[in-house]
């Protein structure tokens, strides 16, 4: 059960990452800065608040608390000042820290604890809660960059008015 559980959390947190990506591979370096207003938030702060929280949590995550003294929470929201390259490093870094810490669970770890904020919780609550808070995160990606492209968006996902046709292949995808 551990193992078709921890399969199936990375295909989710790896299809969360794809529409990110897609979302970003359509914007300029200006395009990840752009906020609507003084109170929103720009993509590529998101995307360091994102890839903060990532590292922060999955670091060494049976051995020390998952809020890190180093993180900087606050910091990750403020404008950030750094190229469309040096925001996509930071991104990967985290996920590739996400993705490398659910490789090293298994049936002989999987049910240890860790400690979030000097509070021991289940290590599945704290996955719970990461499938939970980064989608929301990338929702927010997905619909600034729609904003911003607006008849030149993309959609990372099914396109509107494309429904049928995209049911349509995956049955036929999954009657072979």
């Amino acid at each position: 059960m551990v193992e078709e559980y921890l399969k199936n959390i990375k295909l989710q947190f790896q299809s969360y990452k794809t529409v990110a990506d897609k979302t970003l591979a359509q914007l300029t370096e200006k395009d990840l800065y752009w906020k609507y207003n003084e109170e929103s938030n720009d993509i590529a702060s998101i995307m360091i608040h994102m890839s903060e929280n990532m590292l922060s949590r999955w670091t060494d995550f049976f051995d020390s608390d998952g809020e890190k003294d180093w993180r900087d929470r606050e910091s990750e929201f403020a404008t950030q000042d750094l190229s469309d390259v040096e925001l996509i490093q930071r991104w990967e870094q985290g996920w590739n820290c996400l993705f490398d810490a659910l490789e090293s669970l298994d049936e002989t770890n999987f049910h240890r604890p860790i400690q979030i904020r000097n509070k021991k919780v289940k290590l599945v609550e704290s996955i719970t809660r990461q499938i939970a808070h980064y989608p929301y995160h990338i929702g927010q990606i997905a619909f600034i960059g729609k904003m911003i492209l607006n008849e030149k968006w993309t959609s990372p996902s099914i396109p509107k008015g494309k429904s049928k046709e995209y049911i349509q292949s995956e049955f036929d995808k999954n009657a072979k």
